[in-house]
């Protein structure tokens, strides 16, 4: 394949590749010529990096380029999907008569004319990561480890971690859309294990976004270092947690990650299609607290979450999913779309060109209330604050969770009193919500680092909520009080 300008895709405007609206037309006349309803080209040029440091030394670093081209038919609701990692005429073709044969049927329906359509500029960067110096990154990283060290005598280690990438990708589809967009992408995070006794806890922190390294000017690594320190030494003095239905508070922010998995993917149209979730056939129906408005909105600006087009060519906006409590819509992709009928929502999203698009959340919101968070709080005679999230499980079907927390707090009349271990949330996502009693005025979107998989495929998403309390959830503990 000819060369290309440094991290330029060669399908992209300056590239060097001649794949242009004609190549596009030719190439979705052959995935439509045994029949089928609608056929799309994914291209993708993806350069990525990573950094690793640890023991004060520079543990791992590397380096990737992928490109590749993935060609879908729909003929009903079958689909036919094939790709290629190269960009030759004949291998784009083959992959478009592969994708092609699902479609067994009906006289050929020729596709219209891609034209160049415009989209939003929702992460415009002056530069990319990627061409900053490695030694630049180097040095952040050793940054954080001095700092995390330096922070308290009771760090043993420190993990220091950089993952940068650009996509940059062009859709066609057989309606006449093409759309192009770059999508960068950084993720920082620093991880501290503190010991004092034998006894050793751990504490993380990190952040990113579709940002360049201008974000380590707003958030330092000597600020990551701190928090993941100072969760860490925090939790050696945690006590065992209490066990019961019990009063809980979500801290802003981060905690949007309970609402994603036990709420927000019960909300993705094609389990609703398959009747499979727990919202199947509910739409108009209250499934909340009428505090609760739930959205997917892909519009803030670079957001981890954030996209200025999907992987299926449309422009997505804000899309309310619970307004007031009442379930009025789901986040659709083409396939979903057509059996509902609804409008697209441009939540068609995949891990890459290889992969088919499935319904994704981008960045899923809890609206924010009107209550002081103070005056929650001090509203809680005895419960548990939970601050950051771990690892869950959810069954999608009906809503039914466990989630760990790795940073939390006894509540005790009012006050936050001791730090707790071994916390485990149990309970029910439409339940959860219903139980949802008072929303803060303090809305807080994460600092990009959640990244959601869903049928064997990754993609980056946001979370975000305000402070929220809930009246009763089942707390996994050691003992009830």
């Amino acid at each position: 394949m000819p060369s290309s300008p440094p991290y330029q895709a060669p399908f992209l405007p300056g590239g060097s590749h001649p794949i242009d609206a004609d190549t596009c037309d030719r190439l979705l006349s052959r995935a439509l010529s045994r029949g089928g309803h609608y056929a799309d080209l994914f291209f993708e040029f993806g350069a990525s990096a990573s950094y690793s440091f640890e023991e004060g030394l520079l543990k791992s670093s590397s380096r990737a380029v992928e490109i590749g081209l993935g060609v879908r038919v729909q003929c009903g609701d079958a689909t036919g999907y094939a790709f290629t990692q190269d960009l030759d005429w004949d291998r784009m073709a083959a992959a478009a008569d592969t994708a092609a044969r699902i479609a067994r049927s009906g006289a050929p329906v020729p596709p219209q004319p891609v034209g160049s359509l415009p989209v939003p500029s929702r992460y415009p960067l002056p530069a990319f990561s990627l061409v900053a110096p490695g030694a630049s990154k180097r040095d952040l990283l050793e940054r954080a480890s001095r700092a995390a060290f330096a922070a308290d005598p009771l760090i043993l280690k420190v993990e220091a971690g950089f993952v940068e990438s650009l996509r940059q990708i062009m859709v066609a589809t057989s309606d006449g859309i093409l759309v192009r967009d770059t999508q960068p992408m950084i993720r920082f995070s620093v991880r501290a294990l503190a010991e004092r006794a034998g006894l050793r806890r751990y504490g993380s922190s990190g952040g990113g976004g579709r940002l360049d390294m201008s974000y380590f000017d707003r958030l330092s690594p000597e600020h990551h270092a701190a928090l993941a320190a100072r969760q860490a030494v925090t939790m050696l003095d945690a006590r065992d947690a209490p066990a019961g239905q019990l009063e809980v508070i979500l801290a802003p922010g981060d905690s949007g990650i309970l609402l994603h998995e036990a709420v927000g993917h019960g909300l993705e149209a094609d389990f609703n299609r398959k009747g499979t979730s727990n919202y199947s056939g509910r739409i108009g129906t209250p499934v909340a607290s009428s505090l609760c408005t739930v959205v997917d909105d892909a519009t803030p600006a670079h957001a981890r979450g954030s996209i200025n087009v999907d992987d299926e060519g449309i422009v997505p906006s804000r899309t309310v999913l619970i307004q007031d409590g009442t379930l009025v819509g789901y986040m659709q992709d083409r396939l979903s779309a057509r059996h509902y009928k609804a409008p697209l929502t441009g939540n068609g999203r995949r891990e890459g060109f290889a992969s088919h698009p499935l319904p994704r959340m981008t960045n899923t919101f809890l609206l924010a209330g009107s209550s002081d968070p103070e005056q929650m709080l001090r509203s809680v005679k005895y419960g548990v604050y939970a601050r950051s999230f771990g690892g869950g499980q959810v069954d999608i079907s009906n809503g039914d969770f466990v989630f760990s927390l790795t940073e939390s707090y006894l509540i005790e009349d009012g006050h936050l009193t001791a730090p707790l271990k071994d916390v485990n949330l149990i309970g029910n996502g439409p339940e959860v919500l219903q139980n949802v009693v008072e929303l803060g005025n303090d809305f807080k979107a994460s600092d990009g680092i959640w990244t959601c998989g869903k049928e064997g495929q990754s993609v980056a998403v946001g979370v975000g909520c305000p402070t929220v309390k809930i009246s009763r959830i089942t707390v996994g503990g050691t003992r009830l009080s």
